[in-house]
């Protein structure tokens, strides 16, 4: 390809710096006729042309012959001591090391033949092995498609030698690396919780707009649904189990009358499992809405797909940031007292403080501290009937997604200084262990 490419270039710049032959008509020729409009509109036209199709050819040359490679590596950390710490990616523990290590095997691709050609990498998973760490690595890349795939493999190998020698972190030489399919990085990056779309493929983008949800955007969003009709939302958070509020079932706590489902319409599902077990939290207050939190066990475990998947827990002692940016989802109706919709839709909001949210102009001192609120200034974005039980989540600086909130109560809709009101998770993340074992 590169040899195409350099031909192509020069074509191009030979067509625009090339001296044009000046052509001297014998004098037989009226001169008149060598400045024919039509032969100089021909000229100009054909030269167009030329230049269209060479800039057209390097074009593709250059981007579309282009693909993405996958590649698994397992990285050994000398000298880090495996803690219980580590095996949660919501604890600063984890974010920091997996911080570290990508970091590493980014600058070493960034310093090498193949910086070109790198893209991102993403530390999947950090396990035990002894007392010392295995972290669990895909990196991808962007070469022609008729590399020598052989021969790319050998030249990833080459600097991920030299990896040990950088930094302070200690990492034993890779020398087994995996090609990976398409599916092989999806499969890998959907056992872990919280990747959306543009984590899966390792993209550089990260795009979320609009208000209606696309397929797999939110692939751990599930709707309740008491009687095979939409009723709650919830939050993936196993493959057997769901998130969502207590005052879903008030009135239903039968679980044979539950059923749940995934994808973004909530009359066409991807999948419809039904409910084995409801737990509500024993302390729950109807009056207060205090501990206003349950969890669903479904009949069967569930396949993770791009689709659908888990979204992360938080720390119990993970910060919540005033002011930070939250994303709500799910199918309540778009004005109160309206109809739920039929098609997933999203809202971003930002957090706000208790102590702000409890102003007489605000809440007047209701919101109690496992509670979290979160909206716009104007009221305009905020969850309403139909979202309750829906997630309320944040994404981290590696671009996993944790479910900070549960929808929970809120006055009317929309309303200038009267947020949604959230269960506040870390609050509750004992709570879920124990009920669940996650």
């Amino acid at each position: 390809m590169a040899a195409s490419a350099t031909f192509l270039v020069h074509l191009v710049i030979l067509a625009f710096f090339s001296p044009i032959p000046v052509l001297r008509p014998r004098s037989v020729i009226p001169q008149s006729r060598f400045f024919s409009p039509f032969i100089v509109a021909f000229v100009v036209i054909t030269t167009v042309l030329l230049l269209a199709m060479t800039v057209g050819l390097l074009i593709h040359f250059l981007a579309f012959d282009k693909k993405a490679y996958f590649y698994h590596s397992s990285f050994q950390i000398l000298n880090v001591e495996y803690t219980e710490a580590l095996n949660s990616p919501a604890t600063q523990e984890h974010r920091h090391l997996s911080e570290r290590i990508e970091s590493m095997i980014t600058n070493a691709f960034r310093e090498s033949d193949l910086k070109s050609e790198f893209i991102r990498t993403h530390v999947v998973k950090l396990r035990k092995e002894g007392n010392g760490v295995i972290a669990d690595a895909v990196m991808k890349f962007r070469s022609s498609k008729r590399a020598n795939k052989k021969t790319m493999k050998s030249r990833i190998q080459s600097v991920l030698r030299i990896l040990n020698n950088s930094g302070n972190l200690e990492i034993a030489p890779s020398n087994e690396i995996t090609s990976l399919t398409d599916q092989d990085t999806e499969n890998f990056l959907t056992q872990e919780c919280g990747a959306r779309p543009d984590l899966i493929t390792l993209s550089e983008e990260r795009i979320i707009g609009g208000t209606l949800a696309d397929t797999g955007d939110w692939p751990w969003q599930v709707s309740l649904q008491l009687n095979n009709v939409h009723h709650c939302g919830g939050a993936l958070i196993s493959n057997s189990w769901v998130l969502t509020a207590a005052h879903c079932f008030r009135s239903y706590s039968n679980p044979l009358q539950w059923t749940a489902t995934f994808g973004v319409s909530t009359v066409l599902p991807n999948l419809r499992v039904r409910v084995r077990a409801i737990r509500v939290h024993n302390n729950y207050r109807p009056t207060t809405r205090d501990n206003d939190i349950a969890v669903i066990q479904l009949e069967r475990p569930i396949t993770f797909t791009r689709n659908i998947h888990s979204v992360c827990l938080p720390a119990a002692t993970q910060t919540i940031i005033p002011g930070s940016v939250a994303y709500v989802t799910g199918w309540g109706s778009l004005t109160y007292g309206g109809n739920t919709v039929t098609d997933l839709r999203q809202g971003q909001v930002r957090i706000i403080s208790n102590e702000v949210c409890n102003e007489p102009s605000g809440y007047g001192g209701s919101v109690l501290p496992g509670m979290l609120c979160a909206g716009v200034p104007s009221g305009s974005v905020d969850a309403c009937q139909g979202d309750s039980g829906g997630p309320l989540v944040q994404e981290d600086s590696r671009r996993l997604w944790f479910v900070v909130g549960i929808v929970s109560w809120g006055y009317q809709c929309g309303l200038p200084n009267k947020p949604g009101v959230y269960t506040r998770v870390t609050t509750y993340r004992d709570w879920i262990r124990q009920q669940t074992g996650i």
